[in-house]
């Protein structure tokens, strides 16, 4: 069994720390090639986020997407995901699939050719904010609460047109109910958890759980402490809590993971790096069938992806 996750902050810390890749283990990373093989990742999603540290414009991203090949796709054991296909000849090769998301496209300053030129450099998932306003739209921590701006519409569009998923995990609650409303593709959160078992502006409501599942759409619980409990630490009985609930609410089919390793300093016990995702799947087995946590871990993930990747 494998296993799908569907964030992890690698390129970012790449940014910050010069030298930094999968190409040789390093103790500042949570993800490595090592820890992907012991914990039986066979898809790892990583997204390009610009760190405050680093200009927002297009240059940026273009850097970041450099990183990414030199210091994660250039390792043999990595092959990227660019279209369906490709997700059956990285395990049929017993490579680890890598699949590039953008989260914030605030370095695009509204410049949609540069999307195009991301596309073409391998971008299949996107997140329009993090958690404040930009030219798109607002984030799920912005006070003033707004949703998508006309820009942010025509993004949305541009994304639809190109084949790349959006990805709301970041998104205002208007925000979502606004993409909710005018997209014509499935849409997926990489890594939230549900705002009625923990309650922050992170997590997702009832309602745009049930939206997901609606559109027949993705969840990707994640392990950020904060979002699993309003205690510290978290431990993997959190996540099985926010598990409950979305299968609760018909999720059971929706349900992935996205634990954001590398854009987190602080873990849910027995859950530190990609390398102990046995343990979540243990204490998985324990409570549900094989069926389901086969779905959960990988199988709900890959038909999502085969469904709405192109070839």
């Amino acid at each position: 069994m494998g296993i799908v996750d569907f964030h992890a902050d690698v390129i970012c810390k790449m940014l910050v720390h010069p030298g930094l890749s999968l190409l040789k283990p390093d103790d500042r990373l949570d993800v490595t090639v090592q820890r992907l093989k012991e914990g039986g990742v066979a898809l790892q999603v990583f997204p390009l986020f610009l760190p405050d540290s680093v200009p927002a414009d297009p240059e940026s991203l273009f850097r970041g997407i450099e990183l990414y090949d030199s210091g994660v796709l250039a390792h043999p054991d990595l092959m990227p995901i660019l279209r369906v296909s490709d997700l059956d000849a990285a395990r049929s090769s017993g490579r680890i699939g890598a699949l590039l998301s953008l989260e914030g496209v605030d370095g695009l300053q509204g410049k949609l050719w540069a999307l195009r030129l991301l596309h073409r450099m391998g971008l299949r998932l996107l997140g329009p904010t993090w958690n404040h306003a930009n030219w798109a739209c607002d984030g799920a921590m912005e006070p003033r609460g707004g949703g998508l701006t006309g820009a942010g519409r025509q993004l949305v569009r541009e994304c639809e047109s190109l084949g790349i998923l959006i990805d709301v995990s970041h998104l205002s609650e208007r925000g979502f109910w606004d993409l909710a409303d005018l997209a014509a593709r499935p849409f997926f959160a990489s890594h939230s958890n549900a705002r009625a078992v923990t309650s922050h502006p992170r997590n997702l409501t009832d309602d745009q759980i049930r939206a997901l599942i609606a559109v027949d759409g993705l969840i990707g619980v994640t392990f950020v402490p904060w979002f699993l409990a309003n205690r510290e630490p978290a431990s993997i009985a959190d996540i099985l809590r926010h598990v409950e609930h979305i299968c609760s609410l018909g999720g059971a089919a929706h349900l992935a993971f996205g634990s954001d390793f590398d854009g987190i300093d602080r873990h849910p016990s027995g859950l530190a790096h990609p390398g102990q995702y046995p343990n979540l799947a243990e204490a998985l087995s324990k409570r549900y069938p094989d069926a389901a946590v086969r779905g959960f871990l990988e199988g709900n993930a890959y038909r999502f992806l085969r469904k709405n990747l192109r070839n």
